[in-house]
């Protein structure tokens, strides 16, 4: 299902309501997955390493540990029949190198942008997603066997949209974008 590039950047949003009866093939997913894994990254070095969560016990444990419902946050993990989590891998001696001298974290830059291609990618097959960057990290690790001395970074959800595409609120293009020096 190929849809042009600005209508699918128009209608992506952040997904809050899942279609509970609907599942995600991982065929589906595999395709998302190519296309976070074709992302850019400094020096080549793709820090990230890519966890599917779908079998539906261990995916609503994964959802507890991204809720907090005293909060109101991410109450509506659950719903999502699958989670990807993105754990941040260790760049290469280029990048790592090119951090320090530019003080600048290029794993997380690049992270971002594999995560854009998640969402991007999963629009493009029909589907919703959600970036989240709060959950309970230590508990992440402990449900998927993640090693101490990494870091998972975000919880990306994806399902069959169950609301609206909604009118999105941004700035206006003049007031985030100048030519030839800031304004």
């Amino acid at each position: 299902m190929e849809k042009d590039f600005y209508e699918i950047v128009k209608r992506r949003q952040s997904t809050r309501a899942y279609d509970t009866a609907r599942g995600v093939d991982r065929e589906v997913i595999a395709r998302i997955l190519e296309a976070a894994r074709l992302a850019p990254s400094a020096c080549n070095a793709q820090p990230w390493h890519f966890i599917v969560v779908d079998e539906p016990e261990l995916k609503n444990k994964v959802a507890d540990a991204a809720s907090a419902r005293l909060l109101g946050m991410n109450h509506f993990t659950k719903q999502a029949p699958v989670h990807i989590i993105v754990v941040e891998e260790k760049v290469n001696i280029s990048s790592g190198i090119g951090g320090i001298v530019k003080d600048k974290h290029f794993a997380f830059l690049d992270i971002g942008i594999a995560a854009t291609h998640i969402c991007l990618a999963a629009e493009a097959e029909g589907l919703g997603s959600c970036i989240l960057g709060w959950f309970a990290e230590s508990k992440m690790k402990k449900l998927l066997n993640i090693p101490d001395n990494r870091r998972v970074v975000l919880d990306i959800i994806i399902g069959y949209p169950a609301q609206p595409i909604r009118e999105k609120k941004r700035k206006s293009i003049e007031e985030v974008v100048s030519y030839n020096t800031y304004k």
